[in-house]
């Protein structure tokens, strides 16, 4: 290196020192302030800072503040029990939240439920792209949303009687119609990176997804706030890949190295895995045999629609499995999954896993995705389906007492060519075994799913006509089609009995194509389909 340069370069770096506190969790969560906004990242358990959350608790629960905190974030953070947004399940902790996937946030949800919290729902695309909207200064309006519960012509995507105020708006642009979502000034980020160097540069290295770490420090950076990042380590300057540092040292305020690597999992199943974040290169043989049951029937039958060179997404839940069963018969590198959190073209992990990828080709930005996602991209997506009714409405977001939320679901079903929504013919309680190429019901379930109408408006069928996408619906019994006069039956298993098994089990009449298929044998037996011969 040419000596006026490096002597140049030292003395821009030594006119730039940034003043990075470098603190515990403990400490750090002292600065936080009542009546303030806080946003926190994470997908499931991946890249979530999970130790800054628990401090946040204990403060709360030692000192009783801080209290009336309002709380952004975009995908579901949690496992479904007590790890991470579960924290803040305190009442007073929390006067409002805007979520986009609450499923996994069960004590938020029982907040939201007995209305002791404000409470929205609002797609996680929406929030993702939010983010980058508030660091830049501009609005958020978008299609996405439209015609469903989250309009404010139904319910403005409000969860409850004590949640009042409309931060979802209508517009119309050059005749067509778009909502425009309020912002929030953002006085505190929560996020996390693998290491931090002595300036706050963030790397990512060891992270099976990127999210919204950048857009957040940004957006709160430039509202003013405070940038909190928990780290593995702290490392001397000079010694990142800045390849790898997504954050750097202007956007970040605290640094946390964490004092408990089990707060610091790579996901909420695996303390860190390689192949998770690239540095392992899988060929898919190392998948496992699927389990038999239910998830597996239907994920066989879902892979039946799965076609050589097209671009999917895989939603959470159900259809998970949908890419385990590609693995598995061989045809997985054959198309391209992703998953909205930002990694592409590897093997789609479930369970507390979900939101990584083994072996993934390459790992963007959660926004990035959802602009692909949201202008059309998608070939083909597999997303659940908690109920549907005749006219080919979906309900996956409020159904009896849960509050699961969309997530990224009503971003990939309103946009993708292709959706195939997939579950369970009935739920609580169905037992099923597929036996010699026929399936038997062991034992029904209680509650149908197939209802007169959808409790909660997350897809909105007649806008699907509208923009001509295919929309199947596929269960592990029966496979309907959605046509311009509602849905209809094309295909049930062998073994079932149409009339006792599917039509008395639908709450209204419904229509079945003259000449009604039987289902792939290959989906009921225990060998391999061999979708790859066809």
């Amino acid at each position: 290196m040419d000596w006026r340069i490096y002597n140049f370069a030292a003395r821009l770096h030594r006119g730039r020192e940034m003043s990075i506190k470098i603190m515990s969790a403990e400490e750090a969560v002292r600065m936080v302030e009542s009546q303030k906004t806080l946003c926190c990242e994470g997908f499931v358990g991946a890249a979530l800072a999970e130790e800054l959350l628990i401090e946040l608790r204990n403060r709360y629960l030692e000192t009783g503040s801080p209290r009336n905190l309002t709380l952004l974030y975009a995908a579901g953070q949690g496992d479904g029990k007590e790890r991470g947004l579960n924290h803040l399940g305190e009442e007073g902790l929390l006067k409002r939240t805007v979520g986009g996937h609450w499923n996994l946030a069960g004590r938020l949800q029982k907040l939201a439920l007995e209305e002791r919290m404000e409470a929205y729902n609002i797609p996680q695309g929406v929030i993702a792209q939010m983010y980058r909207d508030i660091a830049a200064g501009r609005p958020t309006i978008s299609r996405i949303g439209l015609q469903t519960f989250v309009d404010p012509r139904v319910d403005g995507g409000r969860l409850n009687s004590v949640t009042e105020e409309e931060i979802v708006h209508l517009l119309e642009i050059d005749g067509e119609e778009y909502l425009k979502y309020d912002h929030l000034r953002l006085d505190y980020a929560f996020i996390r990176g693998t290491y931090a160097d002595e300036r706050g540069n963030i790397s990512m290295e060891k992270e099976c997804c990127d999210l919204g770490v950048l857009a957040i420090a940004e957006a709160v950076k430039n509202c003013g706030g405070t940038v909190f990042v928990q780290v593995e380590k702290v490392v001397k300057t000079g010694t990142l890949d800045p390849r790898y540092v997504r954050i750097p040292g202007m956007l970040v305020d605290v640094v946390v190295p964490v004092k408990d690597q089990k707060n610091h999992m790579q996901t909420f199943h695996t303390q860190y895995e390689p192949a998770f974040s690239g540095k392992a290169a899988v060929s898919g043989e190392e998948q496992d045999t699927l389990a038999a049951g239910v998830r597996r029937l239907i994920g066989r039958r879902c892979a039946l629609e799965l076609a050589k060179d097209t671009t999917v997404n895989l939603g959470i839940g159900m259809s998970e499995i949908v890419g385990a069963v590609a693995w598995e018969e061989g045809i997985g590198q054959e198309m391209t999954f992703t998953i909205e959190g930002g990694p592409v073209g590897g093997i789609a992990m479930s369970g507390m896993d979900f939101g990584a990828m083994a072996g993934p080709t390459c790992i963007i930005d959660q926004a990035s995705m959802f602009d692909f996602y949201d202008g059309g991209g998608l070939d083909e997506a597999f997303l659940g389906m908690a109920e549907c009714d005749r006219l080919g409405n979906i309900n996956v977001s409020k159904f009896g007492l849960r509050i699961a939320g969309a997530g990224g679901f009503i971003n990939i079903s309103q946009t993708s060519r292709k959706v195939v929504f997939c579950g369970t013919f009935t739920a609580k309680g169905l037992e099923v075994e597929a036996r010699d190429g026929r399936l038997i019901i062991q034992r029904e379930g209680q509650i149908n799913k197939f209802v007169k109408k959808v409790h909660h408006m997350t897809f909105n069928s007649g806008l699907a006509r509208k923009r001509k996408q295919e929309i199947l619906y596929i269960t592990e019994r029966a496979v309907f089609e959605m046509t311009q006069e509602g849905i209809m039956l094309t295909e049930i298993a062998p073994g079932i009995d149409l009339q006792k098994d599917v039509l008395d089990h639908i709450e209204f009449a419904c229509a079945v194509k003259t000449d009604l298929k039987r289902m792939d044998e290959r989906i009921f037996r225990e060998e391999k389909m061999g979708i790859r011969l066809d």
